[in-house]
């Protein structure tokens, strides 16, 4: 992988930047649209790529991992060619879903013992064979193995986790040495910064993370239940320890307006299952603000679902009709919804990169935030 910073916003920390790998290139900043288990919910390939068109989509390796199971993964040739997908993958580690499995779960210094979600069956994930399971799955952009705390957290508790992250990052680190590429094509590996919400923790493990000479960073543990402004402090402190010469992302964030601030602290790359989930229970994001697609106000609006045409649904249906499909619970409303949020976020961050290379990002920035912050 080789990441090429562009430019940077002369009054905040936004950076436009380039990062290539045998899969294509993927400019930054960059919304990944998230594909848990090998398909982003209601969207099918083609349109992903030819309406959305992301650099990136986001696998999950817990889900993969039960299913379809690696030996069907290995068989395909990977997980792009497995689902045809020929751009950038990267996949996350398990450790979310670890932190959200509470109650079927339990962590010790080896890794961690859960019970499948599936079928009850009892799995067992260390630093170690993490690695190896994303080998197979074949992403471009592979995880560290962590513990995401939840909000709030005892200190003690998050100091405990932290250190044992960063344990497990060094075998991450020493088991990929003897790990070979499968397909053919490289694959780059991240460290993730946990620390909870105390900046002191956060300022000790960027630096830990820092100093382990990756490819590429990530931010993780945030957007769990906190304030936003409280995320927005963690991240501040942890992007001025990373390295400006690689590529940050903040794992799991968010809304849009959430997005644009964190662009500002220096952020790079974005994932969120938001999107496609609000947009199954009828909310739109738009440029001007969010809506309820499903509130009888919009059900005689017969001008286009979103002004800005973004993608072809935008422009091609009209509020009511979206609205009388959500009411008649057609399965068509949500694959427009999808098609329409997707396709918002990628653009935002798109505009976001315009708009540093041209030097007046701030000032965009502050514009945008005031106008997705309303309800319509």
């Amino acid at each position: 992988m080789k990441f090429d910073l562009k430019s940077t916003d002369p009054k905040s920390q936004a950076r436009a930047g380039e990062i290539t790998t045998d899969h294509g290139v993927i400019e930054t900043p960059i919304f990944m649209p998230v594909g848990t288990a090998g398909t982003v919910k209601g969207v099918h390939q083609t349109e992903l790529k030819n309406e959305v068109n992301p650099d990136i989509i986001l696998g999950n390796t817990y889900h993969l991992y039960l299913r379809p199971k690696l030996e069907i993964l290995e068989a395909a040739g990977g997980l792009h060619k497995f689902m045809n997908w020929d751009r950038n993958i990267l996949t996350d580690s398990g450790g979310y879903q670890v932190y959200s499995l509470s109650g079927r779960r339990k962590i010790n210094e080896e890794g961690v013992k859960f019970k499948s979600h599936i079928d009850g069956s009892m799995h067992f994930f260390t630093p170690e064979n993490v690695m190896e399971i994303q080998r197979t799955i074949g992403a471009d952009i592979i995880m560290a193995f962590d513990e995401c705390t939840p909000y709030p957290c005892d200190y003690n508790y998050a100091k405990r986790s932290m250190h044992m992250t960063h344990r497990w990052l060094d075998r991450c680190m020493n088991h990929l040495e003897n790990l070979p590429f499968k397909y053919g094509f490289e694959q780059t590996f991240f460290p993730i910064v946990q620390g909870s919400t105390y900046k002191d923790l956060r300022k000790q493990s960027a630096e830990y993370i820092a100093n382990a000479g990756a490819q590429g960073n990530a931010i993780g543990g945030l957007s769990v239940g906190e304030p936003a402004e409280e995320m927005y402090a963690m991240t501040e402190v942890v992007t001025a320890i990373l390295p400006e010469d690689k590529p940050r992302y903040l794992m799991g964030v968010g809304t849009p307006v959430n997005i644009l601030e964190n662009i500002a602290l220096g952020i790079d790359m974005f994932d969120c299952v938001m999107p496609t989930r609000n947009a199954r229970n009828g909310m739109l994001f738009t440029a001007h603000g969010s809506i309820n697609i499903k509130n009888k106000k919009w059900e005689k609006d017969f001008s286009a679902i979103d002004d800005m045409g973004i993608t072809y649904v935008d422009t091609l249906y009209s509020k009511a009709y979206l609205r009388h499909l959500f009411v008649s619970k057609e399965m068509l409303g949500k694959q427009i919804a999808s098609i329409h949020n997707l396709g918002f976020y990628v653009w935002l961050t798109r505009e976001a990169r315009k708009h540093i290379l041209a030097g007046d990002f701030r000032d965009w920035k502050d514009k945008m935030v005031k106008q997705m912050d309303k309800r319509l």
